[in-house]
């Protein structure tokens, strides 16, 4: 019986990479839509029809596609990518962190546990939380950032330095980089609920299946995402009213906490928008981490390849090495002095 060689380990760097890779190609193609949630979830229900708010000149969207309409209306389709670098290269580093330490910490965990089989749910989430803390702590001035610049008229946006700048002038100082932390560490449940699901659907529905087929990847990181953000829609709504200019109403008073913001969100407008931007949310993480994962499997097994290619390599380099010196040995004692 032939003996089959052992797969070629992946490590955290690898994973790492293949995330990040397959979170910034999933974010680039929907950008529009992640642009058009952040600003259904930052503006004031209007008390009144009218399609301009009374106390500000921002315009109010009705829905998904309103919001849409009026961007390219008013901007170009430009707009609808407006801070679009800012974000990806904030997907990225996130992605990055995430991967390297949710495989470093799984990887340990799997090696040191008592435990035989898989790690439960339980595990699972809890491995997925840790590893997004870590990943916020390093990321978040990225995504402040990019909110700001996301939710800014065209008139008043800026580069990625100059929105660094004014956080940074305005109130809380440099902190201002960091605003919505705590917020962002509640909502590390949404990446471990979304990996953990993901992870259990997996052992669920394809049992022993080491790599799976790009629209298996595809169904799972759906299923896996939308389950996620039902449950943490209120807290994306509260960090991105924390990281946004605060409304006209405020009179330029930042909110102080994410409790803060879900108050003014319930007494202004209902408890009910505690869920606006579901709509493009959940279509946008549907689409994002369907085809993260298929990206992520397709980039991981590349890796895989591409270490049993420099295994072989190296292995006939040896070979070659090996044969060299054998036929040294043999032609030395004949060698005439």
């Amino acid at each position: 019986m032939a003996v089959q060689s052992k797969p070629a380990p992946i490590g955290p760097w690898g994973k790492a990479t293949a995330g990040a890779a397959g979170a910034v190609f999933a974010n680039a193609l929907v950008y529009p839509l992640d642009l058009v949630k952040t600003k259904l979830q930052v503006q004031v229900k209007p008390s009144d029809t009218a399609t301009t708010d009374a106390k500000s000149n921002d315009p109010h969207y009705k829905g998904t596609w309103d919001a849409v309409s009026q961007i390219a209306s008013a901007e170009g389709i430009a707009g609808l990518y407006a801070g679009m670098s800012g974000s990806l290269l904030g997907v990225a580093s996130t992605n990055f962190a995430y991967f390297y330490w949710y495989s470093v910490v799984r990887t340990l965990y799997i090696k040191y546990a008592k435990a035989t089989g898989q790690p439960s749910t339980v595990v699972e989430l809890s491995l997925g939380a840790f590893a997004g803390a870590l990943a916020q702590l390093f990321t978040i001035p990225v995504a402040v950032i990019t909110t700001r610049q996301q939710t800014q008229s065209k008139e008043d946006r800026k580069g990625i330095i100059d929105t660094a700048r004014e956080v940074i002038e305005g109130e809380d100082g440099i902190t201002g980089l960091w605003r919505g932390l705590k917020a962002s560490l509640v909502l590390v449940i949404n990446p471990s609920i979304t990996y953990g699901a993901y992870e259990r659907l997996k052992n669920g529905l394809f049992p022993g299946k080491k790599t799976l087929s790009p629209w298996e990847a595809f169904a799972l990181g759906a299923m896996s995402k939308a389950l996620a953000t039902l449950v943490t829609q209120p807290l994306i709504v509260a960090k991105v009213g924390l990281q946004s200019k605060p409304p006209p109403s405020r009179q330029g008073k930042p909110f102080k906490s994410f409790i803060e913001v879900m108050q003014f969100i319930i007494e202004n407008e209902g408890p009910l928008s505690l869920f606006k931007g579901m709509g493009p949310q959940i279509l946008k993480g549907l689409l994002v981490q369907g085809i993260l994962m298929m990206t992520k499997e397709r980039v991981e097994l590349m890796f895989v390849l591409f270490v049993r290619y420099l295994q072989v390599m190296r292995s006939r380099r040896l070979g070659r090495a090996g044969g060299l010196a054998a036929a040294a040995k043999l032609v030395a004692p004949v060698t005439v002095k």
